[in-house]
């Protein structure tokens, strides 16, 4: 935390220096993953480790907001406003493809969710073109979702990867059709009034019971074969899942909102 308030007010709104500030918040292990380039084959691959038993579903505590229980898409809409266009078959939300991403009707900051997903079954495609979806924190930081059973990508599209930056530590995907739960902590990012970053987002992950992600520092927003920089954002956005053109599907996902 003091390194964070030492930085106030010292540094420019630049691409440069917002990665400075994160990578000197990092775990030098952390740091040493970012010298691959982003997406490289040759990254090595979290080991694979059995995915542990688990009683799905998880009973949403009390307190918790349930943002799908299995019945309607109510909490979820399109971009643009308009009524989501996935499906809901057997408890579950289905990804229609071509229907485009479905984000909530109100807005997060600092949360943790739970979700649970399959990928399709029998699996079809290799790669990131098998089972691909993701879970966005503020629309803007993804948590991969993906077939990684015995499927061959690279590390930092894996699932439990967050997206383009950090593969998880291990490998616990589950086999296509058997449900996989996520729980996510999320920190959203701290800007000042004129945009400077006081302080990253960071994220930490358990698949299927497995902490993959621990108290991660994002460089920046996820995306695809860039290292977009931070944008000043509003405190509180919506999650949103994403539509990659394959039927994952979802169900009870619930939200509790932490204290800053």
């Amino acid at each position: 935390m003091s390194r964070h308030r030492s930085l106030r007010g010292r540094i420019p709104v630049s691409a440069l220096t917002t990665t400075l500030l994160v990578l000197a918040t990092m775990a030098p292990s952390a740091r040493a993953q970012q010298a691959w380039p982003q997406h490289s084959m040759d990254r090595p691959k979290p080991p694979v480790q059995a995915a542990p038993a688990q009683q799905l579903p998880v009973k949403a505590p009390p307190g918790a907001l349930v943002l799908f229980d299995g019945r309607d898409l109510g909490w979820w809409q399109k971009w643009d406003g308009s009524a989501a266009g996935w499906r809901v078959v057997d408890g579950a939300m289905e990804v229609v493809k071509g229907s485009g991403g479905i984000k909530t009707r109100v807005g997060f900051g600092d949360v943790r969710v739970h979700v649970e997903w399959a990928s399709p079954k029998p699996a079809e495609g290799v790669g990131q073109d098998r089972g691909n979806s993701g879970v966005f924190l503020m629309g803007t930081y993804e948590v991969q979702v993906l077939d990684s059973y015995q499927s061959d990508t690279y590390a930092d599209g894996q699932a439990g990867a967050i997206y383009g930056q950090f593969p998880p530590s291990v490998n616990v995907a589950r086999a296509p059709g058997e449900w996989q739960s996520y729980d996510i902590e999320f920190h959203r990012p701290r800007f000042d009034s004129t945009g400077v970053v006081l302080a990253p987002a960071r994220l930490s992950v358990w698949h299927n019971g497995v902490k993959v992600q621990d108290d991660v520092a994002l460089l920046g927003p996820t995306s695809h074969r860039v290292r977009a920089p931070y944008a000043q954002h509003a405190d509180e956005l919506p999650i949103s899942l994403q539509d990659h053109g394959h039927p994952v599907r979802f169900r009870n996902i619930w939200v509790q909102p932490l204290a800053p």
